[in-house]
């Protein structure tokens, strides 16, 4: 059987420097199908899906919001055509009723050790309309190594520069944070994986850097520490969300070959200070994800906040809105407030004010996006600040002998400056 697994275009940051990481959820996914069906992968970001070509059955992963109105049209091409159409992935979650207008059927959950049935159902025209399995999950020892082999590989790059390979810990989150949906996805339980499955996996990445996209690794202090020492002989330079901040693993990240981390910064403490200091110390770059729009912010202290961004030193910076998107709590409240603006999809994309802030007007939220933007890159513009963190990591790749040397030409190119260690 042929199986197109097709992952959905959509328009990135308008701010933001543009560049591709391979995706992740599509490749989990293809892990957990039969080794029978042949599968053809296509992100369409950097593709072009040829829908002429015969295909038996498609799947449609979309992990963002902002992918699910282009998902609809590629479906609907494909139905039009007899051919049957199954969607899955996050946003397929957060959007099941409507993408059901478009499918032969939706997968919700996490699929390890249920795709036979869902084949089996198909080879006998018996498909179901939904298979939802999201408050039934399987064994987090059933995960496997994801099919990076379907991966174009020289897509995913930066002009020539080896970016990350993007590999997952953990699923699940004890943490229920205000704008996030991940406790309705993959629950309030943390689920770690075996760790030496984990670290087998990410031996066997041919890249020596990697994106470890778990919601946050400061959820079990033991564990945390027990996947650091064991990710040590790696020598893999890598990035991730928060890492708890404790001296003992700090170090022991560092260590592990911790290059930077993505840091909520939320307000303007001792506390965030001392943390973003604390990852410095030890050797680890900080990119800080700035959320603006809380109910709690005014003109003023977005301004505030800024100021205090150039203070603590952020090596990067990423501004976005507060976005109310199905099934978290700012969906929920603002909903029930009658203070969602638009549920045009597309505008979902965190650039973008589609609801009314509790401060100020839609407008003055949206200008703010811009200052925020324009006052940390002022006196050195994000590209520049791009190549110094990359250098951090060719430095750290010198020391234990992982550079290659190729990247550093490609580099200079890429972000038109010498990288030197």
């Amino acid at each position: 059987m042929k199986f197109k697994l097709i992952y959905p275009r959509w328009a990135k940051l308008a701010r933001q420097t543009e560049f591709h990481l391979p995706p992740h959820g599509p490749v989990v996914f293809a892990a957990a199908l039969p080794g029978s069906v042949d599968i053809d992968f296509i992100d369409e970001n950097l593709e072009t899906i040829d829908f002429d070509d015969p295909v038996d059955f498609v799947g449609i992963s979309m992990m963002l919001t902002v992918q699910v109105k282009r998902g609809w049209e590629i479906a609907d091409i494909y139905r039009e055509k007899g051919v049957k159409v199954i969607f899955g992935g996050i946003a397929t979650m957060l959007h099941a009723e409507e993408t059901l207008e478009h499918a032969d059927s939706v997968f919700l959950g996490e699929a390890e050790s249920r795709m036979e049935q869902v084949l089996a159902d198909f080879h006998n025209n018996c498909l179901q309309p939904c298979y939802n399995f999201i408050d039934q999950r399987p064994d987090i020892g059933l995960v496997g190594p994801a099919r990076r082999d379907l991966l174009n590989r020289k897509l995913y790059n930066y002009k020539g520069v080896q970016m990350v390979d993007l590999v997952h810990a953990s699923r699940g989150c004890r943490f229920n944070c205000y704008p996030c949906a991940v406790s309705y996805l993959g629950g309030r339980d943390f689920r770690p994986r075996p760790i030496d499955r984990a670290i087998e996996e990410m031996a066997g990445i041919d890249n020596n850097r990697l994106f470890i996209v778990d919601n946050s690794l400061a959820q079990n202090t033991q564990w945390e520490m027990d996947l650091f020492r064991e990710m040590i002989p790696l020598k893999k330079k890598w990035c991730s969300h928060p890492i708890e901040d404790k001296p003992e693993v700090l170090d022991l990240a560092a260590r592990a070959g911790a290059w930077y981390v993505y840091q909520a910064v939320f307000d303007t403490s001792d506390l965030i200070r001392e943390r973003i200091k604390r990852y410095h110390d030890h050797g680890i770059g900080v990119e800080g994800t700035i959320l603006l729009g809380l109910d709690s912010h005014t003109e003023d202290s977005i301004r505030k906040l800024i100021d205090f961004l150039l203070e603590i030193e952020l090596d990067l910076a990423e501004f976005t809105v507060l976005t109310p998107f199905p099934h978290t709590r700012a969906f929920a409240d603002m909903e029930k407030q009658n203070r969602i603006l638009s549920y045009d999809w597309d505008q979902y994309s965190a650039d973008r004010v589609v609801y009314q802030p509790k401060n100020m007007s839609p407008e003055k939220l949206q200008e703010l996006l811009d200052y925020a933007w324009n006052s940390f890159y002022a006196d050195e513009p994000q590209k520049i600040k791009m190549v110094k963190l990359f250098q951090q990591v060719v430095r750290k790749e010198m020391e234990d002998d992982t550079f290659k040397p190729r990247d550093r030409s490609l580099a200079g190119q890429a972000f038109g400056r010498t990288v030197r260690p």
